[in-house]
């Protein structure tokens, strides 16, 4: 196998969601002991959710599973509202780790919806995400996932229709569905796009990469909605890309002929599986690994954490 060079993608991994939501769980593993019981996957990373089931998390798939008085966090991808009632009528106590930018997507559906707005929201059908934002309301909210969809969305009034996006997608899959719905429904409201600023920073970051790369690994959970969108932007710039959840799922024949590899994390996947695969391939040809520049992502989310006997942002 002949030799290659490794570029690394800037910037790569965790966002601040995903860092605040870990450190949210750990942080109330530390003040309450364990266990400490996780509405389904706090973010979608298997290695992460075995780190934190070994401090004493308990992930759980429903809050019936839960014993009363138990302290309940909701993941990063928020829930709808008839969860925290449920919660509440149930005796749980309550943390919400939801991301701060998809919260924002819940105050604008609320706002919007409450001023008599059908909410469309631009996102993929069953993603807790998606259905989060959804269950902030009880109707006139609709999921579209395609432009067929956008073209067949019916609303009560087509003056009054906002629109929200899934914060995870990228800029190539929504702009065709928002170009319909705004040529249907031309006072639509909302802002041009929810993808979070991690989001995007990741996705152009994949782009740069794909111009002096002949393959990309995107290091990722299969379930993981950002790291999906990365590898589909590398394809989408003409060059093979492979999505990982750590080495051991490399194919050393996909380095045949390869002179650039470039190594990219989705937002939930933890900087050591990309060290690993930078060694793995060092092993296996590489170079010494270098990273492209990039944004330097500055903002910073405090963990959320429990206080009295209710529910805390």
């Amino acid at each position: 196998m002949s030799a290659f060079s490794i570029l690394l993608a800037s910037p790569r991994g965790f966002c601040a969601g995903v860092v605040r939501a870990i450190a949210t769980v750990r942080l109330c593993l530390q003040e309450h002991g364990a266990p400490a019981f996780v509405l389904h996957e706090i973010v979608h990373n298997r290695h992460v959710l075995r780190e934190l089931e070994s401090l004493g998390a308990v992930f759980v798939g429903s809050l019936a599973d839960i014993p009363a008085g138990g302290i309940c966090i909701f993941s990063a991808h928020g829930v709808p509202k008839s969860t925290e009632m449920q919660a509440k009528k149930l005796g749980l106590r309550t943390i919400d780790a939801t991301c701060p930018l998809v919260a924002s997507v819940h105050k604008i559906v609320e706002k919007y919806h409450g001023e008599g707005y059908d909410i469309i929201i631009i996102g993929h059908r069953h993603h807790p995400e998606v259905e989060g934002a959804a269950g902030r309301v009880e109707n006139r909210v609709h999921v579209v996932a395609s432009e067929d969809e956008a073209e067949n969305v019916m609303v009560e009034n087509p003056g009054k229709v906002a629109c929200v996006t899934q914060t995870t997608l990228s800029h190539e899959e929504i702009s065709g569905i928002r170009e319909i719905l705004r040529r249907r429904f031309p006072h639509l409201r909302g802002q041009e796009s929810n993808i979070c600023f991690a989001t995007g920073n990741r996705q152009n970051s994949v782009r740069l990469l794909a111009r002096q790369c002949d393959s990309i690994y995107v290091v990722g959970s299969k379930n993981s909605s950002n790291s999906n969108r990365l590898k589909e932007v590398a394809k989408n710039s003409g060059i093979q890309a492979f999505l990982i959840d750590d080495y051991h799922d490399i194919d050393l024949g996909q380095l045949a002929g390869v002179t650039r590899v470039g190594i990219t994390a989705g937002a939930s996947a933890p900087e050591r599986l990309v060290e690993d695969v930078v060694r793995f391939l060092q092993a296996h040809g590489g170079g010494e690994a270098r990273g492209i520049e990039g944004v330097e992502e500055k903002i910073r989310f405090q963990p959320a954490r429990l206080e009295g006997p209710g529910r805390v942002c």
